[in-house]
């Protein structure tokens, strides 16, 4: 069942023909800002993997992929829930060195997504990915590229401002850190989205860390696949969303697993079996860089920073006659 949210008196700051020049303003913008700030460079990603290599992102285990028969190539193919595993294999096998990273136009298919203002079947993102140091696996240089990524949001902002005086979108570059601990800590009687909001407002421009793990509670905070992401060096990047009322995540990140991260996480999740796929073999075995990475939304950052409502006004999607029939009643024009 689909959710949609109608802010009162919502009126969108450009029309469908600017808001295309808009979105071609806050690519362009974006790419250069990250690339420069991160050292990335631009390599060609794949729409689909083979189902039986490990290196589609299982997000939180429960989410179908599309899959299909290649006849020709005698093999099953899955299209990508993102590239969180794919890059790392590119920044080996094309050299790359610590310092250096990729980032990629993904484009994914999640089926199972319930749809809503922020959430389409239609995933596209900028996933990056670079490789570091065995010195770099720490906390404070995982925040050090939070800050250079939230300076990229809102450098980009400034320069679609310059382009579209008429945008009046607000952002926050203090970043406020917490942990998911800290969070349930702070708020124990507070979902876990409950609590990102009431703390994303305050602060405005928030990193949640430590994503994946069970908290005091017992509970989690949200699902991570154990075969990415470290649990202990990783997070969201959320910004608070005037518009919605809510907090807005624009990127999952984090410091990617190494042998030891990888092996503990793997038992946590019940799926020690994935030790014998290539992507994981290749990761114990030691001949996979180290690297940190993540995937941030493009449409998501086009629906903040235009002050959107609903993410079908930045993308093209698929969308239930419901919520076509109340967008259309309250002006809001899906692609």
């Amino acid at each position: 069942m689909s959710v949609l949210h109608i802010p009162d008196g919502y009126r969108p700051r450009l029309g469908l023909y600017d808001t295309q020049a808009a979105i071609e303003t806050i690519k362009q913008s974006f790419v250069s800002h990250l690339t420069a700030a991160l050292n990335l460079r631009r390599v060609t990603a794949p729409l689909f993997v083979p189902s039986n290599t490990g290196l589609n992102d299982n997000l939180n285990g429960t989410e179908r992929a599309v899959t299909f028969d290649i006849p020709d190539a005698k093999t099953e193919a899955q299209v990508v829930h993102s590239l969180a595993k794919w890059k790392r294999m590119a920044l080996g096998k094309y050299g790359f060195a610590p310092g250096e990273g990729l980032y990629t136009d993904m484009n994914a298919i999640r089926r199972d997504e319930v749809l809503s203002n922020l959430h389409s079947v239609y995933v596209d993102q900028w996933d990056w990915c670079r490789v570091i140091r065995r010195e770099d696996r720490n906390r404070a240089f995982l925040m050090e590229t939070v800050r250079k990524i939230v300076d990229a949001v809102c450098d980009t902002l400034t320069d679609l401002k310059k382009a579209f005086p008429q945008i009046d979108t607000q952002l926050c570059r203090e970043v406020s850190f917490i942990t998911t601990q800290e969070l349930e800590d702070l708020y124990p009687d507070l979902s876990p989205k409950e609590r990102e909001n009431i703390y994303t407002k305050e602060h405005k421009t928030v990193f949640i860390m430590e994503i994946g793990d069970l908290l005091a509670s017992g509970q989690k905070h949200d699902g991570r696949a154990p075969d990415y992401d470290d649990w202990k060096l990783n997070g969201d990047i959320l910004f608070w969303d005037d518009v919605l009322d809510c907090a807005l995540e624009v990127s999952s990140m984090g410091i990617r697993v190494d042998e030891e991260s990888l092996t503990s996480q793997l038992v946590k999740a019940g799926c020690e079996e994935r030790r014998s796929l290539p992507f994981h073999k290749a990761l114990l075995d030691g001949k996979l860089p180290l690297t940190m990475g993540g995937g941030i939304g493009q449409s998501r950052l086009c629906m903040l920073l235009l002050g959107k409502a609903h993410i079908g006004e930045v993308q093209v999607s698929v969308w239930d006659e419901e919520t076509i029939s109340a967008c259309e009643k309250a002006g809001i024009a899906l692609l």
